[in-house]
């Protein structure tokens, strides 16, 4: 991650409401919060956009903070969608940071904080990232173990490899289809390739 403060957290506001609603919150550096009025895409942020423009409005672009860096931009940005929701977790803003399988199971009396899931799902996104990187740099694929290792993703817990964090961001890559399984060790062994 870069250190330097070349980043920025910015809002996209709807100036059809009074006040201007959010309902977008990223990080960018140069013009990357402009850059989504000029190439609205196919997201509810994009549509959003699309909207707007066809009521003849101009997206409001809130520039949050500046001169951050990374770290800094990505703890801001997470903080902010934390506080104002999505729109899929009865929020304002389009930010898509929620998985779309999640399985529903949960303890009848959980109470889950608002912005908990979207804090845990920007940090997964990030992990997901990381991961993907390492094994497409090690085109003969990474193990579990490796993976755990060269990015710090283990635990104390005394389980085994499961007690590795990577274990499951592995397995949720593959399940996305974004890496393979390949049994190319041997005895049981497996390595996960970029597809």
């Amino acid at each position: 991650m870069s250190i330097s403060g070349a980043y920025y957290v910015y809002m996209l506001k709807d100036p059809r409401t009074s006040p201007a609603k959010p309902f977008y919150v990223g990080k960018g550096v140069g013009t990357r919060a402009w850059d989504h009025l000029l190439y609205p895409d196919d997201t509810l942020k994009g549509r959003r956009v699309a909207e707007i423009k066809g009521a003849d409005q101009d997206v409001l672009v809130t520039l949050i903070s500046e001169d951050l860096s990374e770290t800094q931009a990505l703890r801001i940005e997470a903080e902010l969608i934390a506080a104002l929701g999505t729109e899929a977790s009865g929020g304002l803003l389009t930010n898509s940071v929620l998985p779309s399988g999640r399985n529903g199971k949960s303890r009848p009396n959980l109470t889950v904080p608002m912005g908990a899931p979207e804090k845990a799902q920007l940090g997964l996104t990030l992990l997901k990232g990381a991961v993907l990187e390492l094994a497409q740099a090690n085109s003969k694929g990474i193990t579990n173990s490796e993976a755990c290792h060269a990015l710090g993703l283990h635990s104390n817990y005394g389980g085994g490899s499961k007690d590795y964090l990577s274990w499951s961001v592995l397995g949720l890559l593959m399940q996305e289809g974004r890496l393979k399984r390949m049994d190319k060790l041997g005895k049981g062994r497996h390595v996960a390739q970029v597809r």
